[in-house]
């Protein structure tokens, strides 16, 4: 039984503890080679292409000459 938002039991005493919210279970895979999967590391991997071209446009170095310079 609820009274203005409180909840009280049978012998009316006042439920002091928080109501607890209604659990959902999502029963699609996030694992494997998925289409959440598939697309996240599409994301991903613009993400790390356009760092690549920021950092190679502010340093002027492109990425092989910076690696075949390493000593």
């Amino acid at each position: 039984m609820t009274s203005k938002g409180l909840r009280i039991d049978n012998d009316g005493k006042l439920n002091n503890f928080a109501i607890e919210p209604t659990v959902y279970v999502d029963d699609v895979q996030r694992t494997g080679f998925t289409a959440y999967a598939e697309r996240l590391n599409g994301r991903l991997a613009m993400i790390g292409f356009v760092s690549l071209l920021a950092i190679e446009i502010s340093t002027k170095h492109g990425l092989i000459s910076w690696l075949t310079n390493l000593q």
